[in-house]
């Protein structure tokens, strides 16, 4: 194998030291995010999935939804969260939900947001009014304590189950379980602590006080509705018959005669995976494909670079060719350097991709995301690939251009 057009590319490359750097930095750049971008997609695909876990497959939810919009539209999001406030979820709903012969478990779901005061130490914290059943529905556990019972839930009891971080800035090494907390000037007593959790959809689970929902609905919140309800079906396989019946009956509860204008949504944890898990990838390939562009921009880049060397060095080309050089041989040594480009700007990005995927992995895990550290190979063989394709393309025309200059014309160019 002829290796000159090669140790030829390196030596022209190393002429021009500066301009190669910074060709070799802004295609790595390009290939760098391109990586970091895929590997976050991961991550987030991951603390998705993670979340959800904490709901088992055979869990359904039924949630507010604004009337004649879809479920998953963004016209419902839009709607809910610029102000339009459902109210119609309520507790007769809640004891149907629990009557369905497929239903092993349910509780009802509200939240708000308080001062949690101890002593000196004073928190503001979010509030998740939850069923006593809980447990029984999602996966829950305690480091200390106990969960609230039916007793204290139906008589509007003041207890509250704290999270781990709440628990620190209140307690500090201290045990909390016994001692009394005061929220809206009411004193609650603290039955437990949950154990670690982490992040869930935007909401530090560790950093929030669980409350009765009925404590929190009649003595924080003063409403009387549910943000949602929560249910455990007993025969998976039943799950899509079970589905219908429960929009019939809450249909019926709220004199609902035509389905496009429900105000409510039930939805499986298999539909909340799917769909969840078709927007992060949506997502990802969208800024991937974004991201492309410069690397096509770094391609261009490398074109117009190989067409200034051509000129630049045509006293050189015009020398090699009188000495025997053929279109072939100067051709290789053009396409080489462009390569050679390539290569440094896809080995560079590589290492700059993880390092930026590093980055985000640790600031997801510092604010208490479930997150992954993960380099996906197809991201290196996309980005790379992608760059060489583009390297060789956008190198040829130079290089084509290199090797059909005229000898004599060339060498009177100096």
């Amino acid at each position: 194998m002829n290796f000159t057009p090669i140790k030829l590319a390196i030596t022209a490359l190393k002429s021009q030291k500066t301009r190669t750097v910074l060709t070799v930095l802004g295609l790595s750049i390009g290939i760098a995010v391109v990586i970091a971008i895929m590997a976050a997609g991961r991550g987030l695909d991951r603390m998705v999935m993670s979340q959800l876990e904490t709901f088992s497959p055979d869990t359904i939810s039924i949630e507010v939804k604004v009337p004649a919009t879809k479920k998953t539209s963004s016209d419902n999001a839009f709607g809910q969260s610029t102000g339009i406030n459902i109210t119609t979820l309520k507790n007769h709903d809640l004891e149907d939900v629990r009557n369905h012969h497929n239903i092993v478990a349910a509780y009802g779901w509200a939240m708000g947001q308080a001062a949690i005061k101890y002593e000196d130490q004073t928190k503001i914290s979010l509030l998740m009014g939850e069923g006593y059943n809980l447990q029984e529905v999602e996966k829950l556990d305690l480091s200390d304590g106990r969960m609230f019972t039916k007793e204290e839930e139906e008589s509007l009891a003041q207890v509250a189950v704290l999270g781990p971080v709440l628990k620190e800035e209140l307690f500090g090494d201290s045990d909390a379980v016994g001692q009394t907390i005061y929220m809206k000037g009411k004193a609650f007593r603290v039955l437990g602590v949950t154990v670690k959790r982490g992040a869930s959809f935007g909401m530090d689970m560790d950093n929030m006080a669980i409350v009765p929902v009925t404590t929190l609905q009649k003595k924080i919140l003063g409403v009387d509705y549910f943000r949602s309800i929560i249910a455990k079906v007993k025969d998976r396989s039943a799950m899509a018959a079970t589905v219908t019946d429960l929009e019939e009956i809450i249909r019926d509860n709220h004199d609902i005669t035509d389905p496009n204008k429900d105000d409510f949504a039930v939805n499986t944890m298999k539909e909340a995976a799917d769909i969840l898990g078709s927007v992060v990838n949506g997502i990802t390939m969208l800024l991937v494909a974004l991201v492309c562009v410069s690397l096509l921009v770094g391609g261009v880049g490398i074109m117009n670079i190989m067409y200034v060397s051509v000129t630049e060095r045509t006293f050189e080309i015009g020398l090699r060719k009188a000495l025997g050089a053929t279109n072939s041989d100067i051709l290789r040594q053009f396409l080489s350097e462009a390569v050679l480009l390539t290569l440094g700007g896809g080995l560079v990005g590589i290492i700059l991709g993880a390092i930026f995927a590093l980055v985000i992995y640790l600031i997801a895990v510092y604010y208490n995301f479930v997150w992954a550290y993960v380099i996906p190979i197809q991201s290196i063989i996309l980005a790379v690939g992608f760059s060489a394709v583009i390297g060789l393309f956008f190198g040829l025309y130079p290089a084509k251009k290199a090797a059909g200059l005229d000898p004599v014309t060339a060498l009177r160019k100096e």
